[in-house]
């Protein structure tokens, strides 16, 4: 029992770390563009946000090491939470482009780095792959948030897919099922941030990011059609297979 208090105080350590690291970039980002009280509030409440999620699903999954994959993931989260302040500053003044550019595309990059170190620490984990995505999906939604400000509110259907996703899962429970992997669907996911990374840069003119964005939406409603269609199609055949019990008395009785 002391054993594993020790471990979980050292978990602890690790997230109150990555905490207090999001509150340093903040202060750095607030010297350098004068971050007003919008920015800031945004950036701690990611802070403290991502400190209890993640220190209550560490207690629940006991882990005895936060693995070096994990302190990738909590350095990209430390940048999301970064741009999650930029995006928010920037509906008091315009934002430093540059900068929110270049926290996002270092983000992007770390995207499969953290999945690669798992692999080759061997220290994959649920947890692990559940913290990646939401981070992930985090991203997506605040860079909607930051181009629907110059393309329209049809942009945040981008960032908004996956948590509706996850909330009409609590009304259909077959939508919870497991999927196959899928190479096509990580594609798609990988070029969201892509996109609006491109969109949000500002370096082309509008039309071109409009198409860009509006190819990404496109792909992402392929994909999570696809998806849905594969649950629901699945659902069917589990509800209408009679049980092996059954298959096997019908079968003897022949």
């Amino acid at each position: 029992m002391a054993l594993n208090n020790t471990y979980e105080a050292r978990l602890q350590q690790e997230t109150a770390v990555g905490a207090g690291v999001q509150i340093l970039l903040l202060a750095l980002l607030g010297s350098v563009i004068g971050m007003g009280p919008v920015g800031w509030l945004t950036g701690l409440a990611f802070a403290f946000a991502t400190w209890a999620v993640l220190s209550r699903a560490l207690h629940r999954s006991r882990l005895r090491s936060f693995g070096p994959a994990n302190r990738v993931t909590l350095g990209r989260a430390t940048l999301v939470g970064g741009v999650t302040a930029l995006v928010a500053d920037s509906f008091r003044s315009a934002p430093p482009v540059t900068l929110l550019v270049a926290l996002t595309a270092v983000a992007l990059l770390l995207d499969g780095v953290d999945g690669k170190v798992a692999r080759r620490t061997g220290t994959s984990s649920a947890l692990g792959a559940r913290f990646d995505m939401e981070v992930d999906a985090f991203l997506i939604l605040v860079l909607s948030v930051y181009v629907s400000t110059q393309l329209g509110p049809w942009v945040l259907l981008i960032g908004g897919m996956r948590y509706a996703f996850v909330a009409a899962a609590r009304v259909a429970p077959w939508l919870t099922a497991p999927l196959p992997p899928s190479f096509a669907r990580k594609t798609v996911a990988a070029i969201q941030g892509v996109c609006l990374l491109v969109a949000g840069a500002q370096l082309l003119p509008t039309p071109a990011n409009l198409t860009i964005t509006l190819l990404a939406l496109g792909s992402l409603l392929w994909s999570f059609g696809r998806d849905v269609l594969w649950l629901w199609r699945n659902s069917r055949t589990t509800v209408e297979e009679p049980a092996p019990e059954l298959q096997v008395l019908e079968l003897a009785t022949r």
